[in-house]
């Protein structure tokens, strides 16, 4: 085989593992079993604890409601918006930039950061005796959705 022949398929190769990186947008959302309720406030609280810790900035607070946004490398921008109650939340997609958002889909560290925090927000309610069965990474891998 050629050394040109080679370094197109290398570079062929390359540019369509590089296009793969969109995945559909994960949204979450969680309910907390009856007995396991917490205040507003609280739920409140844990969010904006997790957001701060992974980083992302709270750009609007208010009853059941927060608006949260990430710049990454000063390049890439989502935005979110956080919907909550006393038993339950919910992650929804807002705005992003530089992410490649088309048709739904998106690039696969918009879903990454949104696990993370939706995992940072259930151990902050674990902590406060709540549990709820299942991630929502672990339920969009099996179903291809959120609850």
């Amino acid at each position: 085989m050629s050394s040109l022949l080679r370094v197109t398929l290398i570079t062929l190769a390359l540019l369509v593992s590089a296009g793969c990186t969109s995945k559909p947008i994960l949204n979450t959302q969680h309910d907390l079993p009856a007995n396991a309720q917490v205040s507003e406030e609280k739920m409140k609280t844990v969010i904006v604890n997790a957001l701060q810790k992974r980083e992302w900035t709270v750009q609007r607070l208010s009853p059941q409601l927060v608006q949260a946004e990430i710049t990454v490398r000063n390049q890439y921008y989502a935005a979110i918006d956080i919907r909550y109650t006393r038993n339950s939340y919910a992650i929804t997609y807002r705005d992003s930039r530089e992410l490649g958002y088309k048709d739904g889909k998106i690039h696969r560290n918009y879903n990454r950061w949104v696990n993370n925090l939706d995992s940072d927000i259930m151990a902050g309610l674990r902590s406060n005796g709540v549990n709820e069965a299942g991630s929502a990474a672990q339920l969009f891998e099996q179903t291809g959705t959120t609850k």
